[in-house]
C-alpha cells in the first residue's frame, strides 16, 4: 500500500518518530517515489525557522537557521553520506578499497572540505534569497529540500545496481522505474512553479533549479556508479545534497 512507502519514507528519511510496519523493497520503492512529500514537510519546518530568523536577524542567520534546522530534521544523514562519497571518491583507490574507506566512521580530508564547500554554498544561496524576502526564501528552502528528496528517486531508478550487499543501498537500489521518477519530478517542477506564481514569469526559476539540481545529482550518480560499481546509502545521501546545492545556485543564479 502507499502508506506503507509513505512510512518507510517518513522513518528512514527524517527524526520524526513514525512506525514502519513494512520493510520490504516494494516498500522501499515506494517511499523513494514518496520521498518528495518528506521534503516537503521537512522543508517547511526549515523555511518556517529562517523566515522567523529573518525578521530579527537578517538573511544570513536566516539561511543559517534553515540548513541547520534541515541537519537536525535529518540526523545529518545526507551530509554524512555526501563526506564519505567524497572520501572514497577522492581516495583514488579501487572500488572496494573505496567502498571500506565510504563505511569507517572517521571523516577524511576530501570529507571535510566537500562539506565546508557545500555548507557555505548553501548557506550563501538561501542568504541571498532571504534578503531578498521572508517569502522567497521559504520557496527556496523548500525547492531544495524538495529537489533533493526527487534526486533519491532518480538514484535508485531499476538499472542501477547496488554496490554492495545490506544496508539501506541495498535496500532500495533498483526498486523505482524511470517513468515514476519522472512523473514525480514533473509534479514537483509543477508544485513549485505554482507556489511561485506570485513572482510573475520568474516562478519558472523554481522548476528550472529543480532541473538543474536533478541534473548535476545524475552527473554525481554516473560517476559513482563507474567508480563503486553501484550505489550505497552514503552515495544516495550525496546526490540528495548534490541535487539541493545544484538547485539553490541555479536560483541565487536566476
Amino acid at each position: 500500500m502507499a502508506l506503507d512507502g509513505l512510512r518507510f519514507a517518513f522513518g528512514t528519511l527524517s527524526v520524526l518518530r513514525v512506525r514502519v510496519d513494512r520493510w520490504d523493497r516494494t516498500a522501499a520503492g515506494r517511499a523513494m517515489l514518496a520521498a518528495p512529500l518528506v521534503g516537503l514537510v521537512l522543508g517547511g519546518f526549515a523555511a518556517g525557522a529562517g523566515a522567523l530568523v529573518g525578521l530579527r536577524a537578517g538573511g544570513l542567520l536566516a539561511a543559517v537557521a534553515a540548513v541547520a534546522v534541515l541537519a537536525a530534521l535529518t540526523r545529518g544523514l545526507h551530509l554524512d553520506g555526501l563526506a564519505d562519497v567524497a572520501d572514497g571518491l577522492g581516495s583514488g583507490k579501487p572500488a572496494e578499497d573505496a567502498l571500506r574507506i565510504m563505511k569507517q566512521s572517521d571523516i577524511g580530508p576530501f570529507g571535510v572540505l566537500t562539506l565546508l564547500l557545500v555548507l557555505l554554498a548553501q548557506v550563501a544561496a538561501l542568504a541571498g534569497a532571504f534578503a531578498g524576502s521572508a517569502g522567497r526564501g521559504a520557496l527556496a528552502v523548500l525547492t531544495a529540500a524538495v529537489t533533493a528528496r526527487c534526486a533519491l528517486g532518480w538514484g535508485c531508478l531499476r538499472p542501477v545496481p547496488a554496490a554492495r550487499p545490506g544496508g539501506l543501498g541495498a535496500m532500495v537500489a533498483g526498486t523505482v522505474p524511470p517513468a515514476g521518477a519522472a512523473a514525480v519530478s514533473a509534479g514537483c517542477a509543477l508544485l513549485l512553479g505554482l507556489a511561485g506564481t506570485a513572482e510573475g514569469w520568474w516562478a519558472l526559476r523554481y522548476p528550472a533549479a529543480l532541473a538543474v539540481g536533478l541534473g548535476c545529482a545524475l552527473l554525481l550518480l554516473r560517476r559513482c556508479v563507474r567508480r563503486f560499481g553501484g550505489v550505497t546509502g552514503d552515495v544516495l545521501g550525496a546526490l540528495a545534497e548534490t541535487a539541493a546545492t545544484g538547485a539553490l545556485v541555479a536560483l541565487a543564479l536566476l
